[in-house]
């Protein structure tokens, strides 16, 4: 065998053991995905139940609710146009309230009910996830106050 086809078989192992391991990663990493949803694109949608997805919008008005358990909460995610029912066990973040933004990430039961595993709340007056600033711009009640 010439030095040259040498060559050529070398880099050609290499590159196939590197789409090889490219192809594991990116198997591997498929299920630690988690998508952004809001409460419209769940609602058309209608992703499968145990998937795990986040959930942003807005706590809709007058909707937190302490369950018997005394450990979880009932509450509504609204992007203004659909709402989403979202329960969550365990220790809110201090900046959870009614009429803020909000992010939950956990997986959707075949009731049509989040389950939430985790809650984060918007850290500062100026901080709303950019797919739930767009779902809010979408059904025309996106105000921006005086931002320019």
């Amino acid at each position: 065998m010439k030095r040259k086809h040498r060559r050529l078989s070398i880099v050609i192992v290499v590159m196939l053991g590197l789409g090889a391991a490219a192809a594991l990663i990116l198997t591997a990493l498929e299920d630690n995905i988690v998508f952004f949803f809001s409460p419209t694109e769940v609602a058309e949608r209608a992703p499968e139940p145990g998937r795990r997805l986040r959930v942003g919008g807005l706590v809709k008005e007058e909707s937190v609710q302490k369950l018997d358990d005394g450990v979880t909460i009932s509450f509504v995610v609204t992007d203004l146009s659909n709402d989403l029912n979202v329960t969550y066990r365990g220790v809110l973040p201090d900046l959870f309230r009614e009429g803020q933004g909000v992010v939950a990430e956990g997986t959707l039961n075949p009731q049509g009910v989040f389950l939430a595993s985790e809650v984060l709340a918007k850290h500062d007056e100026n901080y709303m996830p950019k797919e739930v600033t767009e779902a809010l711009k979408k059904s025309g009640r996106w105000n921006e106050g005086d931002k320019q």
